[in-house]
């Protein structure tokens, strides 16, 4: 049997994440595949050590505006091809979407917007929402059924996926129609890996820096694989490595078996 290991993370920087030994765990871990998200960086910016791991080859989405949002791909085998974006140049801009086609699943690795920041910004972030869940529908209709989906989504889905659902009920990122989207998704024939193995409370991946809430485990989960259920079978394990510092996300993991 064949296995991929693939992690995901929002580094929060990755010029930050090098400086708090980003490469020295890559290599540790060792996965085939590792996605990063809120990489904020240009490849023109990124030293060496950053673009030339060795066993990885990497790829990169940035944004126009320097120093925000990107996103980059690390893996072990060459994809059969790489696109940036999803064809809509308002969300393009931003650099939030890679997609690496390889032989046995096509994976995109995604930073969704945040809402949090003003009313326009949560519509935005709900168009992207629903632009890429038609980016889903066209590849199954092309014949790609084998999807997985992974990064910050910026949404916990229900209230077993944030510490302090009730305070939250009226915050971006737990607002019905934010939630809803992750139900529209789940509906078009998606799983949530973490939930596919472990159903229990009190697990994040994301934490409140300012107010020191890791330390409490006061978090949120709003980074995700999602698998189409063409993969289900190939559902190996799934993981939140929250003991993992360097961010204020730590890194998720898939393993399929092919």
């Amino acid at each position: 049997m064949k296995k991929y290991r693939l992690l995901s993370w929002n580094v929060n920087g990755i010029r930050a994440g090098a400086r708090k030994g980003l490469v020295a765990w890559l290599r540790a871990e060792a996965p085939d595949v590792l996605c990063l998200q809120e990489t904020k960086a240009m490849p023109s910016q990124l030293d060496a050590g950053l673009l030339a791991v060795p066993g990885y080859g990497a790829e990169f989405c940035w944004a126009e505006r320097k120093g925000y949002s990107g996103v980059g791909t690390y893996s072990r085998s060459q994809p059969g091809k790489v696109e940036r974006g999803i064809g809509v140049p308002g969300f393009d801009r931003e650099g939030r979407v890679l997609i690496h086609h390889y032989p046995e699943f096509v994976l995109f690795n995604v930073y969704f917007p945040n809402g949090t920041s003003g009313p326009e910004r949560l519509k935005y972030k709900l168009r992207f929402y629903d632009a890429f869940l038609k980016v889903l529908g066209r590849y199954r209709k092309k014949g790609k059924k084998r999807l997985v989906v992974c990064g910050d989504v910026n949404t916990a889905h229900r209230e077993i996926d944030l510490a302090r659902p009730r305070e939250n009920a009226k915050s971006s990122g737990f607002l019905p129609e934010e939630r809803a989207w992750i139900d529209r998704l789940l509906a078009a024939g998606f799983i949530d890996t973490f939930r596919h193995f472990e159903p229990g409370p009190d697990h994040y991946t994301w934490w409140d820096i300012q107010s020191r809430a890791r330390e409490r485990n006061v978090g949120w989960r709003i980074d995700y694989f999602f698998v189409s259920e063409a993969l289900e079978k190939n559902l190996k394990a799934a993981a939140i490595h929250d003991a993992v510092m360097g961010s204020d996300h730590c890194p998720i993991e898939l393993v399929l078996g092919f």
